[in-house]
């Protein structure tokens, strides 16, 4: 089961609010379906970006994706032990595998989904 206290994205982003911060990274479901994780292209610290804008590049043995940002915010720090073991995006992607942290001006969530309407998201593709 996905963490209750995320919230979700389509495209497999989660986020978690700390006050005026939102940690994001990948879900469980998009690091397994990317498999080995061999680097992570990390955002620089200071971009600004708004929902569904490009945060960072995951690359795996298999494909490169994208990782989009889930909320408005400029970026205030990254996972930079992400650098030297990119392998933390499968090994623990709702933990220590976070890619970068946000500076929200409006922590509302209320557009992603909760963990029950991720789950059911997933059904519905078939995944």
């Amino acid at each position: 089961m996905r963490p209750a206290d995320l919230k979700y994205t389509r495209d497999h982003e989660w986020v978690r609010l700390q006050g005026g911060t939102a940690v994001v990274g990948i879900t469980d479901y998009a690091q397994e379906q990317l498999t080995d994780i061999v680097f992570v292209e990390l955002p620089e610290v200071g971009k600004k970006v708004k929902p569904g804008d490009n945060l960072a590049v995951v690359e795996s043995v298999k494909s490169v994706s994208d990782v989009y940002s889930p909320v408005e915010g400029e970026v205030s720090e990254v996972n930079s032990a992400l650098e030297k073991s990119p392998e933390k995006v499968n090994e623990s992607p709702f933990g220590d595998g976070w890619i970068a942290k946000l500076k929200v001006a409006n922590p509302d969530l209320s557009a992603l989904m909760d963990a029950a309407a991720y789950e059911k998201f997933l059904a519905q593709q078939g995944h």
